[in-house]
């Protein structure tokens, strides 16, 4: 199977065609974009081919958030296509494709990272501006022939029309290719044939239904060996294994060792990882407890806190009260994901080529091509591409392409998890219950601060910064506010994880606010609107999440609690029907969802990654949290860990909400409010309130 950039295409723009600019036209720019004989490059997005087919060069990852389908969507639309004729690839990895969203975000300037939900909120209105000047320069053409005032011609279903006569895109990309583009392209105004919005089939469906889409380990290159690889634990280093046991063994090609790894490299995997498991190589590393709640705690009593957000003057506010006060704590959590960490490398001629699944493409691969396969884990492990430098130095040694697999085993040790939080919090109630000031100290790890650290081959970061406090800051008009961050260090490598930060501060907020609508008195909907003047889309969101499930006040006796987050652009209110089984473990029944994400894409795509993120945070709000040796979590049997199964998902139903805001991010927007609206829920069936993830039978008080 011969893989190449083209081949990675969902449908295929080929023969001449037209190559669409990025945002403001480079007009002396070459296009990043290979193209073949005949086609014509003036800038790097989107290509017209002669048959009327289209690609779309997409920066971001598709994880299985839709975004190769919602990013394509908006050019068609933009540009009055037909969406049978759309197709997409991996964009090359040059800085013209960088994150816009990336310094907002507190990431590196120039980083092209897929993650925190930022692809549809940083490419949407470059995309449409790229695809607007497509349409101008088609019709512009179509015009001339037709010697007719551009402003009588419009685009639609791949057809540039003036009345009833037609050209279809294919028939001007030549033409249009030729022509001066305009420094000014008006957006589409008529929404009548319009793409955006509708529920239109994923593009990488199809292939992933049949089993045709291609991932990381599906990759095979002529001549290729198969490595399976034993890594050393954090802090830690090989000590020995038994190489002359397995030197001789049927397919076994080669050992490779050094302080931080030990390979084997065979003609098939499977006689790689027998033979690494005859071997039994040992390592160092201290064992470390299997709770880390202590480190928690540690930090917070004997660590100095750093104010991150001040509003008023909390202090003033408490003096002379006794605030109302809580301690919440989420554990670090694993990404679970079925996925193996795989990269392939290839050293031919001098160049080197890597394929791997990755968010992160452009670091630290500074030389030779990468190939950025489509990641199989949605919660944010590929990240990190910890397989393919030992891929690049395997290919080196033996001069043959090579592709690493770490075993399900082997990856879940060294899954670069959430760091969790503790959070103690106090507040004050005002005037008719309403809070008049809220403190929050946090102490917690920056997970993709550290992941980022890693990738540009730095030092963790030492202090906490936007990457690890997004979300901290309560979404109600509270007149005193204060803020507080302490830096803990665990005995583990922290990474990123979709969703986090904001998930756990989602957890402490609406559990703790709940907390105080009952100490107040109030039934916790109207408490919350209450406090929501300046946030009125979050106030309808859970307005309609409220409706739609018929909510009864969430009072003693009741099974409902609700919950409400603000993150990523966009907002979501959530109420949760659950109780406590037999086995004093949390049972969902029913999740109802509002979203007002603003300008919906794909209304499919939304539904899809609400439910998605419901569900997945489902699972790790009632999944144990892992155990800890040697900095490492332990591997467990995906059967053991404790997933939910079919029969134990919820109902689930989700509203989405018209808006003409700016698009909001989705991708872990549903995440966030599942485990405080569960935990309120608990609380206003039993009495019981849960201030610990995951909601382990011991963790009901």
């Amino acid at each position: 199977m011969r893989l190449d950039r083209r081949t990675l295409l969902i449908g295929g723009g080929a023969g001449v065609g037209l190559i669409v600019a990025f945002s403001l036209w480079p007009r002396h720019l070459k296009s990043e974009l290979a193209t073949a004989r005949g086609e014509q490059a003036f800038g790097s997005f989107i290509k017209i081919a002669r048959d009327g087919r289209i690609t779309v060069a997409v920066a971001q990852a598709e994880t299985g958030q839709g975004i190769w389908t919602g990013l394509a969507q908006i050019v068609g639309d933009e540009l009055g296509a037909a969406w049978e004729t759309i197709a997409v690839e991996p964009a090359p990895l040059t800085r013209a494709y960088a994150n816009p969203l990336a310094k907002e975000e507190g990431w590196p300037e120039g980083s092209r990272i897929t993650a925190n939900s930022t692809s549809i909120r940083a490419f949407e209105q470059p995309l449409r501006t790229a695809a607007a000047i497509a349409r101008a320069m088609l019709v512009g053409a179509a015009a001339d022939r037709w010697n007719v005032d551009a402003s009588t011609c419009d685009t639609a279903d791949g057809f540039v029309i003036n009345g009833v006569r037609t050209f279809t895109f294919g028939e001007l990309a030549e033409e249009a290719a030729g022509r001066s583009p305009p420094r000014n392209a008006p957006l589409r105004k008529s929404k009548k044939g319009r793409l955006v919005g509708q529920p239109l089939q994923r593009l990488d469906g199809p292939a992933k239904a049949h089993g045709r889409w291609r991932f990381a380990g599906d990759v095979r290159l002529p001549g290729m060996l198969f490595a399976s690889v034993r890594n050393a634990p954090p802090g830690g280093r090989l000590t020995g294994f038994s190489g002359e046991i397995i030197a001789h063994l049927p397919g076994v090609r080669h050992v490779s060792a050094n302080d931080r790894w030990v390979a084997v490299v065979a003609d098939s995997w499977w006689a790689a990882e027998r033979a690494l498991k005859l071997a039994d190589p040992k390592f160092s590393g201290e064992r470390t407890a299997a709770d880390t709640r202590p480190q928690f705690d540690s930090a917070m009593t004997n660590i100095a806190a750093n104010e991150w957000f001040r509003r008023g003057n909390y202090v003033a506010a408490v003096r002379d009260s006794r605030p109302l006060a809580a301690t919440y704590y989420a554990a670090p959590s694993q990404h679970l994901g079925l996925e193996p960490i795989t990269a392939t490398a290839r050293l031919s001629g001098g160049t080197t080529e890597v394929w791997a699944a990755t968010q992160a493409p452009r670091f630290g691969h500074s030389s030779g091509a990468v190939y950025p396969m489509a990641p199989g884990e949605p919660a944010g492990r590929a990240m990190e591409d910890d397989a393919a430098p030992i891929a690049l130095e395997l290919s080196r040694a033996l001069g043959r392409p090579v592709q690493v697999v770490l075993s399900q085993s082997a990856s879940q040790n060294h899954d670069r998890v959430a760091p969790g939080a503790l959070a103690r919090m106090t507040a004050l109630p005002g005037a008719g219950g309403i809070t008049a000031a809220w403190a929050m100290k946090v102490a917690t790890a920056d997970g993709l601060g550290s992941a980022l650290a890693r990738l540009a081959g730095k030092s963790a970061p030492d202090k906490l910064d936007r990457t690890a406090l997004d979300g901290s800051v309560p979404p109600y008009s509270i007149p005193h506010v204060s803020i507080e961050s302490v830096a803990v260090s665990l005995p583990f490598e922290p990474g990123y994880m979709r969703g986090s930060p904001q998930r756990e501060f989602a957890f402490f907020i609406e559990s703790f606010i709940d907390e105080l609508a009952h100490a107040a008195g109030m039934e916790p909907l109207a408490f919350r609107m209450s406090m929501l003047g300046g946030n009125g889309r979050l106030a309808r969101c859970l307005q309609a999440a409220a409706r739609l499930a018929t909510w009864d006040g969430g009072g003693p006796g009741s099974t409902m609690g609700i919950a409400g987050v603000s993150a990523f652009g966009s907002h979501i209110g959530l109420v949760a029907g659950a109780s406590i089984g037999g086995d004093q473990r949390v049972k969902v029944h029913r999740l109802v969802a509002a979203v007002d994400c603003g300008r919906v894409v794909n209304s499919g795509l939304v539904e899809q990654q609400i439910e998605g993120g419901l569900i997945w945070a489902l699972a790790q709000a009632t999944s144990p949290a892992p155990e800890w040796i040697a900095g490492m979590p332990r591997a467990r049997p995906i059967g053991a860990i404790g997933l939910p199964r079919l029969g134990d998902t919820p109902e689930i139903a989700i509203e989405i909400i018209p808006s003409s805001e700016a698009p909001g991010g989705i991708s872990g927007l549903g995440t966030l409010p599942l485990a405080p609206a569960v935990a309120n829920a608990i609380h206003a069936g039993s009495g019981k309130r849960m201030r610990s993830l995951p909601f382990e039978p011991m963790a009901i008080a």
